[in-house]
């Protein structure tokens, strides 16, 4: 079969769907990998994908842009003619289905997070769900990542229930991501974020925590390591990351192809987002047996159980967000392990994505 992979970034495609694309090649299937153009572009041709360039702007809601959008997806759908799409993400979700079903080409959707625009009921939001619910008339079966976000599209009536099912996220190589050695003998506790810095990942509640723990006397490394974004327009300025780094508030690490050494070498992986999917910075810090720390919404609460793997604290407070930081400091050697192996064996258990995979190929095959 043909079979068109769609995402707003190859980089996506490459660091969370691999596993998948190269299943399928496997199998000897035909695999086009369609995204924007940037650093990992070439290694989806290395991985053996016929790679398609597309003009996709993932920021924000422009009606002239996402129209061509549109028209270019179906461009591209006629000319090299997939037997089934599987689109990921919210532009390729509603655009990519619509320019399928005019050419009457199966689609199967995967909504990886609400992102953004659902964290308030304004104008955007409900646009959005119109959007949805257009296009979502069409696909032949749709994945969530999550219950939340599966409640809340057949509770409004966005979807036919009988075509979605709930996926553990993107799943994670569980045999790539194993407990590593430090690098180096750290006396101070470390904490580790791992995420695009944006306001709505928590970010400035990260910041507001570690300001409450230095002023009560901890002493403790905080580092951050993600992308800068400023064309996002939820993005943090660089000047106050730098801004940041001067008041000795954070260790920013940058960006890196390879997580592995950077959460092997943190003790503990916290992620204070509003809401996610399935957040695969936590899938990959539990798959490595470490302890965590998230907020209680949707996406992050299917990853840390509360005493069991780690703490989960309350949506943009700093101060909830403090308090678990100081527990998880206070815990002992043993309580701190036995959070990480909890982890680790909800991760083999339940996230695996083998089982992301089983559930692509059976749908596939079911077409």
């Amino acid at each position: 079969m043909k079979i068109a992979i769609v995402l707003n970034t190859s980089w996506n495609i490459y660091n969370f769907r691999k596993g998948l694309v190269q299943a399928l090649l496997d199998q000897g299937h035909e695999v086009f990998a369609i995204a924007p153009s940037d650093g990992f572009s070439e290694k989806l041709s290395k991985l053996g994908c016929t790679y398609i360039p597309v003009r996709m702007d993932s920021r924000g809601a422009n009606p002239l842009k996402d129209i061509f959008l549109i028209a270019e997806l179906w461009h591209i759908y006629k000319k090299y003619k997939p037997d089934v799409v599987l689109q990921y993400t919210i532009k390729p979700n509603i655009y990519g289905t619509i320019a399928a079903s005019l050419l009457r080409i199966p689609v199967i959707n995967n909504v990886c997070g609400l992102g953004t625009i659902f964290l308030k009921d304004g104008l955007v939001s409900k646009v959005a769900m119109q959007l949805y619910k257009i296009a979502f008339h069409f696909p032949r079966k749709i994945f969530f990542q999550n219950n939340d976000d599966y409640n809340l599209f057949a509770d409004k009536k966005l979807v036919k229930r009988e075509i979605c099912a709930v996926l553990p996220g993107s799943g994670i190589n569980v045999s790539d991501f194993q407990p590593l050695q430090k690098t180096e003998n750290q006396k101070k506790f470390t904490f580790l974020v791992v995420s695009r810095l944006i306001y709505d990942k928590g970010i400035l509640e990260y910041i507001n925590a570690i300001d409450t723990l230095k002023k009560n006397g901890i002493d403790a490394r905080f580092q951050l390591l993600g992308q800068i974004d400023e064309k996002h327009k939820r993005g943090i300025p660089k000047k106050d990351i730098e801004q940041w780094i001067r008041q000795d508030m954070v260790e920013y690490l940058g960006t890196t192809e390879d997580v592995k050494q950077f959460i092997s070498d943190a003790d503990c992986v916290v992620l204070p987002s509003y809401r996610e999917g399935t957040p695969k910075t936590l899938l990959e810090a539990a798959s490595m047996a470490k302890p965590l720390i998230a907020t209680d919404v949707p996406g992050c609460r299917n990853i840390v159980k509360n005493n069991y793997n780690g703490f989960l604290c309350k949506m943009q407070d700093a101060n909830d967000l403090s308090e678990a930081m100081k527990r998880m400091i206070n815990l002992s050697s043993d309580e701190r392990n036995n959070f990480g192996l909890n982890s680790r064996t909800l991760v083999e258990n339940e996230f695996d994505e083998k089982i992301v995979i089983d559930k692509y190929i059976n749908s596939i095959n079911e077409l």
